[in-house]
């Protein structure tokens, strides 16, 4: 009995030292958690950058919203956004009479710049402005202008006041007039035809007309009052100013190209970082002038006779013949193109008759 007792207790003093044991064990450490991934930095959005923007036109006319908004959207896209406008229609900001000073000197980042309205300044330019030139279309016309600009440093340097990104053209300007058709080139005596500055005067004169310079917005109230008895003029300018509720007689004959630019004040253009310099080129140069002759001017056409059809305006038109046409060459064409070649070489620019010789073969050769 005693020899049992003694046995059990020997088993329950083994039992309890194993259980102690176990307790008094220390466990095996739990694996330490893997460090959290270093926090990448964050890149901060680039700024913004806010461009002044001017232009003579309203915003609803047909520059505004076929060309001008339009090609300024393509700038915010080629910059993803980074670049954004201020935009001052109407002459909001400054008159386009005087757009290229006011960007000259900062008043504006960019601006619509209508050359007609600066004599004297780009002259070597104004080749596309000769009377009778025979463009086919604003297109055409404006994508030679730029591959002029490209290629004439005199020519470019004209412009260097401002940093241009365009240049571009309309497409030949009819004329219109309140109060008498024009047919023959006895029809032109007497009558007062607003023009642009330029070759476009001395066509007047030797057709025959008293040439007036003014700007395009004043023109409706010129053609209204009497001021003026007519104007050569391009569609768009007639869907964007309405000459067409205050005239009657339209006279179709290629009389005369102008010639526009978008240009940015130079301190402007370069504060811009050089990726958003290119982006900008992107949409501008060739492929801008192409956009802005084409949009601005050769759609308009068909939109301005079906306004004046819908209004029920009156319009009396006459197509000038081949004939009648070559009179008015005669005396306001060729003549005029070597009166400019002989002012141009006399100013020191040699090439002239080159840029000349060089425009009318691009006519019949290039076809955008």
């Amino acid at each position: 009995m005693k020899k049992k007792v003694f046995i059990l207790l020997i088993t329950l003093v083994l039992v309890i030292s194993t259980v102690m044991a176990g307790c008094s064990s220390t466990p095996e450490p739990a694996p330490a958690p893997a460090p959290a991934p270093a926090p990448q930095p964050t890149q901060a959005a680039a700024p913004t950058i806010t461009l002044k923007y001017g232009d003579q036109n309203p915003d609803s006319g047909w520059e505004g919203s076929q060309a001008a908004q339009p090609w300024l959207d393509q700038i915010t896209a080629a910059t993803n956004g980074r670049v954004q406008f201020e935009t001052y229609y109407a002459q909001s900001l400054f008159k386009g009479t005087d757009s290229w000073e006011a960007v000259k000197n900062g008043v504006g980042d960019m601006a619509w710049m209508f050359h007609g309205y600066w004599a004297n300044k780009t002259t070597l330019a104004d080749v596309v402005s000769l009377p009778m030139m025979p463009f086919t279309s604003a297109k055409q016309a404006s994508g030679i202008l730029w591959q002029l600009y490209e290629k004439y440093p005199n020519l470019r340097k004209q412009f260097d006041e401002n940093h241009v990104l365009i240049t571009w053209t309309s497409q030949p300007y009819f004329l219109i007039t309140t109060n008498k058709q024009v047919k023959t080139l006895d029809d032109w005596k007497g009558l007062k035809i607003r023009v642009t500055s330029g070759p476009p005067i001395e066509m007047m004169k030797a057709l025959g007309a008293t040439p007036v310079t003014m700007g395009m917005p004043d023109t409706y109230l010129g053609l209204e009052r009497g001021t003026i008895d007519g104007m050569l003029v391009p569609w768009e300018a007639m869907l964007s100013f309405r000459h067409f509720e205050v005239v009657k007689y339209y006279t179709y004959a290629p009389l005369v190209t102008v010639y526009f630019t978008q240009a940015m004040n130079k301190n402007s253009w370069e504060k811009l970082p050089d990726d958003v310099k290119a982006q900008i080129e992107s949409v501008s140069g060739l492929q801008g002038s192409l956009f802005w002759g084409e949009n601005m001017f050769d759609t308009a056409a068909a939109a301005g006779r079906e306004e004046v059809k819908k209004l029920g305006l009156p319009m009396e038109e006459y197509t000038v013949p081949e004939e009648e046409l070559d009179k008015w060459s005669e005396i306001a064409g060729q003549p005029l193109w070597d009166e400019w070649v002989k002012a141009r070489t006399a100013e020191g620019f040699t090439e002239a008759q080159e840029i000349l010789d060089t425009t009318i073969e691009l006519i019949k050769t290039y076809n955008p």
